[in-house]
């Protein structure tokens, strides 16, 4: 396994394409905007080496024998999968942000009992090409960016019937010794912080969206693939060297609209090519892992605010008051209720024919439709605990200036003993995790990553079994018809 530093330079000597502002990055790796996002990553290889959570952070591969991360992994047992969350929440507490190598641990157990079905049905070889891909994963413990949102165009159409056919991505030309692709992927967490792409199709499909059912893998700086780096609320506060305006200095998300433009995708590399019908197969067990995903990572975010609300409460000098003990209660049982409902599809999870461990698809949709609520109400309790002052403090070169810092320093003290600083420093952070750089990867992803509400609904409302449940209540009543 890699280190922490060795993840950062094997990223550095990377060649990527990557625009923001309008112009070509030539050192991502250390852009005062961009490093914290790296870091975040970062902190998933520097956890894997303490002792104290390799329980968690590590474990053996079941393709060679050897220790791996954990994000490296092929579920294979309820425990992994109960571990994973685990692993999840432990890293969102440690950078109050989005790890990123969660949509790629999702992806790799999606396409391992996808690929397998496939070549029971047509004869084809993709598991074992997709084996080989994960084996190279494992040995080089590479971040690997799941990439499924296409732009979607005009949604009431499906991919064949739109006046672009670009706007979801397809083959555009069949070799014999792979395919060109063309198309984007939008919203893609991490990928400038990654070595590999993972490709999926992001709807389900009909036989004649054929050159739309396409999975495949390529490194991210393959010729052809480029990203436009997504706007932040505050990101440019970044560029001003003042850690205190940030809230969260160290660590931090980041989004990417990725062009895929006329690209080759050798053979070896691809997974699915054509088959429609199993199209739907990998975008469900996808979502259904990412979705358990949420009940773990949000809830180590939101353990951080809701120490963050606590001690703005204790610096306000408010935190005997009964409302505020109450409004701290609500938080964290709505937090526990996400973990709850990651744990709870964990544990019902049950081997594929392929071997690996598929979680619970109906209790893993309840986990993010939870989510797509409980985070907004977590955070409109810590903005009511913190106060106004959140969003109204002056700057840190304001606090700094000779003759401004020492009347802010007077007049924004809260209770004696604490330093006005302090209290800055934890509202400056609920700040940023409600509505600065880090509420892209809270509040507004718990929202619309995994897929947006009405996704979990259709899906609750396919594994609801409501037939099964009028049989229940015709037996207890004694109806017969």
């Amino acid at each position: 396994m890699m280190t922490g530093d060795q993840y950062v330079e094997s990223i550095r000597k990377m060649k990527m394409r990557i625009y923001m502002f309008g112009e070509k990055l030539e050192n991502p790796v250390d852009h005062p905007i961009l490093r914290p996002s790296l870091n975040s990553v970062k902190a998933t290889y520097d956890l894997a080496e303490k002792p104290e959570y390799q329980d968690l952070m590590t474990v053996t591969s079941h393709l060679s024998g050897k220790p791996i991360n954990r994000f490296c992994h092929i579920h294979h047992s309820s425990e992994d999968l109960i571990k994973k969350v685990k692993m999840q929440r432990l890293c969102g507490q440690k950078t109050a942000a989005c790890f990123q190598r969660c949509v790629g641990l999702d992806a790799f157990n999606a396409e391992f009992s996808t690929t397998f079905e496939m070549d029971e049905k047509y004869g084809t070889d993709y598991h074992k090409r997709f084996v080989k891909f994960m084996q190279k994963v494992q040995d080089e413990d590479l971040v690997v960016d799941g990439a499924m949102t296409d732009p979607k165009g005009d949604r009431g159409l499906s991919p064949s019937q739109q006046a672009d056919p670009d706007l979801y991505l397809r083959a555009v030309e069949y070799r014999d010794d792979g395919i060109v692709v063309r198309g984007a992927k939008l919203h893609q967490t991490g990928i400038c912080n990654s070595h590999e792409v993972l490709i999926m199709p992001t709807i389900a499909m009909r036989p004649e969206d054929k050159d739309y059912a396409v999975s495949f893998a390529l490194p991210v700086d393959t010729e052809g693939v480029f990203m436009i780096i997504g706007r932040q609320s505050c990101d440019t506060r970044k560029l001003e060297g003042c850690s205190l305006d940030l809230g969260n200095s160290q660590f931090g998300g980041v989004e990417a609209l990725v062009i895929f433009d006329n690209v080759f995708v050798p053979k070896e590399r691809i997974f699915m090519l054509g088959e429609t019908d199993f199209a739907g197969m990998l975008v469900e067990r996808f979502a259904g892992y990412h979705r358990q995903s949420y009940g773990g990572c949000k809830v180590g975010v939101g353990d951080v605010l809701i120490g963050a609300a606590a001690l703005a409460a204790d610096y306000n000098g408010a935190q005997k008051a009964s409302h505020v003990k109450d409004k701290l209660i609500e938080m964290t049982h709505l937090n526990e209720t996400l973990y709850a409902c990651g744990i709870a599809c964990s544990a019902e999870g049950g081997k594929t024919r392929s071997g690996n461990y598929l979680i619970d698809l109906m209790l893993a949709n309840v986990c993010k439709q939870n989510v797509t609520r409980f985070p907004y109400e977590i955070t409109r309790l810590a903005e009511d605990i913190a106060g106004g002052l959140m969003v109204t403090a002056p700057s840190e070169k304001d606090f700094r200036h000779p003759e401004l810092g020492p009347y802010i320093d007077k007049y924004l003290k809260g209770v004696a003993g604490v330093a006005t600083e302090n209290r800055l420093k934890v509202l400056r952070l609920i700040e940023n995790l409600t509505l600065g750089t880090a509420a892209v990867g809270y509040r507004t992803e718990s929202m619309h990553g995994a897929g947006s509400p009405q996704a979990q609904r259709i899906m609750i409302a396919r594994q609801g079994n409501t037939e099964h449940k009028k049989k229940l209540a015709k037996a207890i009543a004694k109806i017969k018809e």
